[in-house]
């Protein structure tokens, strides 16, 4: 049994090393104290075998594995690790940087230029326009989808769900003012938001395996 024990200690210690893992780290996965794996370590106790095999899992090896002296085959390290998933083609994580704020800023902020000189040129052509103001209203739209072909390039597709709700109330907006322009009031247009919003809803939940060939 004390041949067993300080098996099991050495080999929790050689694996949470070789996989650059803190006695810390390890105690959360485990949900344990990081005292607790300081004395499996020193050979002072031994987890029971609920606990074996949940380490045995994290370090993808066998149970006999944890118990035995020689090892005639090595354990996955952290660089293997990383290889594999690397063939796995794992997504990267989101960096944007201050350029691709930059770029998207800069596009929205012209559509509003436009709309501006639209306005603009409309009063002066014009006596007493009367829907030179739609022009910032149809800006809103715009804007929402360049942030949205923005978003999808570079930034978190995740945040799409929100964009596309908002580019939903806002075309609906810009049909209800465009109608009230030419005095027909249809307040209930934005009706059609509430099956549109839950459609883009479970759209969302949707899940995507990267993957999947």
């Amino acid at each position: 049994m004390e041949d067993i024990k300080q098996n099991v200690s050495a080999n929790i210690a050689e694996l949470r090393i070789l996989r650059g893992m803190t006695q810390t780290e390890l105690a959360e996965k485990l949900s344990y104290s990081d005292k607790a794996v300081s004395k499996w370590e020193r050979g002072e106790s031994i987890p029971d075998i609920t606990v074996l095999c949940k380490i045995a899992s994290i370090f993808e090896v066998s149970l006999d594995y944890l118990v035995e002296k020689e090892h005639p085959v090595k354990p996955v390290t952290e660089e293997k690790e990383l290889t594999r998933m690397e063939k796995l083609s794992v997504r990267p994580q989101y960096n944007p940087t201050l350029n691709h704020y930059l770029i998207m800023g800069i596009s929205i902020f012209s559509v509003l230029l436009l709309a501006t000189i639209i306005f603009v040129s409309v009063n002066i052509v014009m006596d007493n326009p009367k829907l030179d103001w739609l022009s910032f209203i149809y800006a809103v739209p715009a804007s929402i989808i360049i942030w949205l072909v923005f978003n999808s390039i570079w930034f978190n597709p995740r945040l799409n769900f929100i964009i596309v709700s908002f580019l939903i109330w806002s075309v609906l907006a810009v049909i209800y003012f465009t109608l009230l322009a030419f005095n027909y009031s249809v307040i209930l247009i934005f009706s059609l938001g509430i099956p549109a919003q839950i459609i883009v809803y479970m759209w969302s939940r949707i899940s995507y395996n990267p993957n999947k060939k």
